[in-house]
């Protein structure tokens, strides 16, 4: 049985509400399947990231969620929590979002461990996301930009030598 489950390849993945779920469309040997896996012992207290480590990592569902990132699944368990939290499906889905955009302006350097993991885990899905690969029907292979000159050029105080001429 372990060699027939490697086949199936995830194509959409969501939540269902009442009872709480995890549902998967993938599709196995030519067949476009669905799969639910019960959502169990969740609440609007519970952390997301931890559930859908442990939904990931059951070895019921473990080879069907291969190809669903681990992001997705605390994505899916954060919209369930808001919702037994009595939040709409548009609040939650905001929060999600504000929750994953970066702040150019924050100081990363004040974060704990935790929080900048999750930070760089959002960065590095950006990346990927806009990342141009060779197969790319519009990837260019070298870009030149100019940029233009309209403005006068800032000087920083990190590349000024202090009292040195140059």
């Amino acid at each position: 049985a372990g060699t027939a489950m490697t086949r199936c390849v995830a194509k959409k993945c969501g939540i269902r509400f009442q009872p709480p779920a995890v549902v998967l469309i993938y599709e196995d040997k030519d067949k476009t399947r669905r799969r639910v896996m019960p959502v169990r012992n969740f609440s609007q207290f519970s952390d997301c990231r931890m559930a859908a480590e442990q939904l990931k990592n059951n070895p019921r569902h473990r080879a069907y969620l291969e190809g669903v990132s681990l992001r997705q699944l605390e994505k899916l368990h954060g919209l369930l929590k808001g919702h037994l939290g009595g939040e709409s499906l548009a609040e939650s889905l905001e929060k999600i979002r504000q929750e994953e955009s970066i702040d150019p302006e924050e100081d990363m350097n004040k974060l704990d461990d935790k929080e900048l993991a999750k930070r760089k885990s959002i960065m590095d899905e950006l990346f990927e996301r806009n990342r141009k690969r060779k197969d790319d029907p519009d990837f260019i292979y070298d870009v030149e930009v100019e940029f233009p000159q309209d403005e006068q050029l800032e000087s920083c105080g990190w590349d000024v030598e202090s009292g040195e001429e140059v």
